[in-house]
C-alpha cells in the first residue's frame, strides 16, 4: 500500500487534534464574547476514560446498542468527542471511528462518524468527495466554501493537507474551470477583510464599480464581482447592498441573476446570502435537503453536524419564521429510526 493510500485510510479512520497543526476543534468554538448559539455544547463532569468504556460496551458482542451510541455522541461537544477517542485508543489500542464504521450502517454511519471528526477535518472529507472521481458536487463546494470564516477556511485548508498530502487549492483548480474557480481560490484563501469600520466612499465607489461591471456594460466585468465580492468584509458588503439597492432599484441579487450564469452565479447568490445572515442561508440549504420527494441526506448531515455547535439555534428560529414549521417538526417527519433521533439530539429543541 503506497503512502497516499495510507493516508487515506487514516482519514477513515480517526484524527488526533493534538497531532494536527490545524487545531479544528477551535472551529467549534464562538468567538470570544459572543453569545453561545449551538444547540450542543460541552457535557457537565465529563470523564472521557468513562465514555469510551460505555461505547467499547455498547459495541461489545452480537449487534449494538445504537442508543446507547447516539445518547452519549449527540450529547458531548466536539471537542469531548476527541478526548473520547483518544481515552478510546489508549484504552483498547483501537480506533474508534474504526469501530464504529464496523458496527453501524447508512445514514446513521454517516451522520456518527461525521460528529467524531473534528471539524475541520469533517470539511476536508466533504470536500475531498466532492471532487474525487468522475462530476463534481459543486453545490457542496459551494456550500462549504461560501459560509466560512477566515479562520475556519485556514484550518481547512491545513486539516486537508495533513488528510490527504495534498493541496487544496491545487485540487480544486484541477476539477473546476472559468470564473466558478477563480471565486473558490479567492474564497479559498481566508483573507476576507474584517474592519467593523467602513468608508463611505469606499461603499459608493464598490457600488458604482459594480454597476459598471454589470448593469451599465455590454457584457460583464466578472473581475470586479470576485474582487469586491470576495475581499470585502461583511459589515462593508452589507452596506453596499443598502446602497446597490438605492442607487439602482435593484438588489444586488437580480443583478447577479442577470450577469452572471451556471455555477458561477450559484456561488455568487451563496456569498450574498452568507454575507446578509448565514443561519438564514442553512435555513434555506435545511428545507430545499428536506421538502418535496425524497431527502438530500447529505446536506442534511453535513449542516447538522458542523452548525451544532456553532448557530444552530439562530438557524431554528429563522427557519420557523421563513416557513411557519419548526426544523425539528420537518425533522421529524422526512426522517426515520436512530438517523431521525439523533438528527433531532442535534436540532436540540422543537419550536413549535
Amino acid at each position: 500500500m503506497g503512502r497516499g493510500r495510507v493516508r487515506r485510510k487514516l482519514m477513515d479512520s480517526v484524527f488526533s487534534p493534538g497531532a494536527s497543526a490545524a487545531e479544528p476543534e477551535t472551529m467549534a468554538k464562538p468567538a470570544q464574547g459572543a453569545r453561545f448559539r449551538g444547540s450542543i455544547h460541552d457535557h457537565p463532569d465529563f470523564d472521557p476514560g468513562q465514555d469510551a468504556e460505555a461505547l467499547y460496551t455498547a459495541m461489545k458482542g452480537f449487534g449494538s446498542d445504537k442508543e446507547a451510541i447516539l445518547d452519549l455522541i449527540t450529547s458531548r461537544s466536539n471537542r469531548q468527542r476527541q478526548e473520547i477517542c483518544q481515552s478510546y485508543k489508549s484504552l483498547y489500542g483501537k480506533d474508534l471511528i474504526a469501530d464504529l464504521k464496523y458496527e453501524l450502517t447508512g445514514k446513521f454511519e454517516r451522520l456518527i462518524v461525521g460528529l467524531m471528526r473534528p471539524l475541520a477535518y469533517c470539511d476536508a472529507k466533504e470536500i475531498k468527495d466532492a471532487i474525487s472521481g468522475i462530476g463534481t458536487d459543486e453545490k457542496c463546494l459551494i456550500e462549504i466554501l461560501a459560509s466560512r470564516t477566515n479562520e475556519q477556511m485556514h484550518q481547512l485548508v491545513a486539516a486537508y493537507k495533513d488528510a490527504y498530502e495534498q493541496d487544496l487549492e491545487s485540487d480544486v483548480i484541477g476539477d473546476t474551470s472559468g470564473h466558478f474557480q477563480k471565486m473558490l481560490v479567492v474564497l479559498l484563501q481566508g483573507t476576507r477583510e474584517e474592519d467593523d469600520v467602513v468608508s463611505e466612499d469606499l461603499v459608493q465607489q464598490d457600488v458604482q464599480d459594480l454597476y459598471e461591471a454589470g448593469e451599465l456594460k455590454w457584457g460583464t466585468d466578472e473581475a470586479q464581482f470576485i474582487y469586491i465580492l470576495g475581499n470585502r468584509s461583511k459589515q462593508h458588503l452589507r452596506l453596499v447592498f443598502d446602497e446597490y439597492l438605492k442607487t439602482t432599484g435593484k438588489p444586488i441579487e437580480a443583478s447577479i441573476r442577470g450577469e452572471l450564469s451556471g455555477d458561477f452565479e450559484k456561488l455568487m447568490l451563496a456569498v450574498v446570502k452568507c454575507v446578509r445572515s448565514t443561519p438564514e442561508y442553512f435555513a434555506e440549504r435545511l428545507f430545499k435537503a428536506m421538502k418535496g420527494l425524497g431527502t438530500r441526506d447529505n446536506t442534511l448531515i453535513r449542516i447538522m453536524v458542523t452548525r451544532s455547535e456553532l448557530d444552530m439555534l439562530d438557524i431554528r428560529e429563522i427557519f420557523r419564521t421563513k416557513y411557519e414549521k419548526s426544523l425539528y417538526s420537518m425533522i421529524k417527519n422526512d426522517t426515520s429510526g436512530e438517523y431521525k433521533k439523533a438528527l433531532l439530539k442535534l436540532c436540540g429543541g422543537d419550536d413549535e
